[in-house]
């Protein structure tokens, strides 16, 4: 609890000492963390400055995935389409960006794109994933197409929307924290 104590009061009162270097990474993926759980945040923290962070997420998602390809994340997302939403409005592009995490802050996006054709309006949908999970472990690949399938039936992040997601991934919040500390401990080993 002292360590996530601290950095939120060194941060806001502007003297004495300055947090970790680690501090405001935990912040920027997790920035609530400290005031849902302390305990968490000093555990996440701890992790941190013991530089072990990486190797806990490692273990605890030890398996890879070969999904490298946009051709290879279209078949991944219509595979799970076809299981968990059939009904869903299909989907006209599927693909990996490079762009989407540093310009838009996102690590997925769903869009709809309406076209005029003739006296038609034809909508077509797309589904992006930000190219670092390329690397991920495949449970958190997982996690983020699940997100944005999600979006096909459901637009707000509300109770239905995460009902929907814990239909697909039983335990997709667990997966959704544990990739808020694979980031982390990536852009640990990035800023080595």
């Amino acid at each position: 609890m002292g360590s996530a104590g601290s950095a939120g009061s060194a941060g806001s009162a502007g003297a004495g000492p300055q947090p970790s270097s680690a501090t405001p990474v935990v912040l920027k993926y997790l920035p609530s963390l400290h005031l849902q759980s302390p305990e968490l945040a000093a555990q996440v923290q701890a992790m941190m400055a013991e530089k072990r962070l990486g190797a806990h997420i490692a273990a605890r998602y030890p398996d890879t995935h070969n999904v490298r390809s946009d051709r290879a994340l279209q078949a991944y997302v219509a595979a799970l389409k076809s299981r968990f939403m059939k009904s869903a409005e299909p989907l006209a592009k599927v693909g990996f960006d490079n762009h989407l995490h540093v310009i838009h802050h996102a690590l997925g996006t769903h869009t709809t794109v309406s076209r005029v054709q003739g006296n038609r309006l034809k909508t077509k949908r797309e589904l992006r994933v930000a190219s670092v999970f390329q690397h991920a472990p495949a449970a958190l690949l997982e996690m983020i197409v699940v997100h944005e399938l999600a979006h096909l039936k459901q637009r707000d992040h509300d109770k239905a929307f995460y009902a929907l997601c814990r239909h697909m991934v039983g335990d997709y919040h667990q997966r959704e924290f544990d990739t808020r500390l694979w980031l982390t401990a990536r852009e640990m080993e990035q800023d080595r």
